[in-house]
């Protein structure tokens, strides 16, 4: 179903922004790639400071609207805590010369200009009109969008992962470090009657990983200490990390063939099939977004009361699920997490890379068509 929004000024407009992009931005710049009269969502760059290129700056914001299908136009909207300068000559809004830069950038990308504004603590203004004064932000709140939810946090909200109690996270703690002695011990000692019935179990669930990676989406997050410790233990080792990234973004059919791909490589360096690689960057059909959403669910719940030591594998899943879903702001929050953990975190790295250059899943470039 296709939610229609109309806007037949700049403060209508205003209201739209935030359930376009999902959230209330702040200290932000937004561009929403148009075609004709119609969007299908909002892009978000934080503000142009600390002597960024600013030509380099403009260029990765044209570039991302440009990308989106049949976008023939762009808006602009600067989110500020910083205020409007008021002079004898009149009001000077902030970002004037930035976004006078990107506007540029817009035009020799052969793109129209629908509205370029300006929001700071005092009022809103135009960068469009020669002499722009301060307006008052309307008070209603921003229209529901089915789907979309309360749109009133930042950028950053959402990132907080659920709340734990001392005695959860060591039963996860005790129980992680069982399943790991058992699976770390010599198997030529066996196992015997005297270790935990339900580390047994959860060790059995590992017999086959990618049934195991599905089975804990049905759960959401509500998994038991022994099965959340499995699923720690995976996340711990980036060959089985990967698999559950890639299976999640997929099937379980493609679960199983990275599993066996992976397996292979590490055993004669055979390559790893090129459609499975491409997930990972973003390349591909478009997933089930209902699906990562249940995904992440569950590595921010097994995140939350994992052990600190064994925060990374989840967290770094999480951050890739976030920029999968178009969070990147999401995305860089865990990967902070990680950094703060571990700095030298390999996945974590290379996502921030891949962030910190604007990148983004070719999937959400894809116009949605409707019936």
């Amino acid at each position: 179903m296709t939610t229609v929004l109309r806007a037949s000024s700049s403060s209508e407009f205003l209201r739209l922004v935030p359930p376009l992009a999902g959230f209330t931005p702040r200290e932000s710049m937004v561009v929403v790639p148009f075609q004709a009269t119609r969007t299908s969502g909002a892009m978000r760059l934080d503000l142009p400071r600390d002597e960024v290129d600013l030509d380099a700056y403009a260029d990765t914001a044209i570039a991302l609207v440009s990308r989106v299908e049949r976008t023939d136009a762009v808006a602009l909207v600067v989110y500020t805590d910083d205020a409007a300068q008021v002079t004898r000559d009149g009001v000077v809004l902030p970002f004037s010369v930035e976004v006078d830069v990107v506007l540029g950038r817009a035009a020799d990308a052969g793109l129209q200009i629908v509205d370029a504004l300006c929001v700071t603590p005092s009022g809103w203004g135009s960068f469009l009109v020669d002499e722009p004064s301060l307006e008052p932000v309307a008070d209603q709140p921003a229209p529901l969008i089915p789907g979309i939810g309360d749109v009133s946090g930042d950028q950053s909200a959402g990132t907080d992962l659920p709340s734990t109690d001392f005695a959860e996270r060591e039963r996860v703690g005790r129980a992680l470090h069982e399943i790991t002695t058992l699976l770390d011990r010599d198997p030529s000692r066996g196992l015997s009657g005297s270790n935990d019935p339900q580390a047994l179990a959860a060790i059995l669930l590992l017999d086959d990983v990618p049934v195991f990676f599905e089975s804990v989406l049905a759960a959401g997050g509500s998994l038991p200490p022994f099965v959340t410790a499995a699923l720690l233990w995976c996340l711990d080792r980036p060959l089985l990390r990967d698999v559950a990234i890639t299976q999640w973004a997929t099937d379980i059919v493609d679960g199983i063939r990275t599993l066996d791909a992976q397996l292979e490589f590490s055993a004669a360096r055979t390559p790893v099939p090129d459609d499975l690689g491409e997930v990972f960057l973003g390349h591909g059909p478009r997933p089930d977004l209902d699906r990562l959403e249940q995904a992440l669910a569950v590595v921010r719940a097994a995140a939350a009361r994992a052990p600190r030591a064994s925060r990374p594998g989840p967290l770094t899943a999480a951050a890739w699920l976030s920029w999968a879903l178009g969070r990147s702001s999401h995305a860089g929050r865990y990967l902070e997490m990680v950094r703060e953990i571990d700095p030298q975190y390999g996945l974590a790295a290379l996502l921030e890379t891949m962030i910190g250059a604007a990148l983004l899943p070719e999937w959400a470039f894809r116009r949605e068509t409707t019936a």
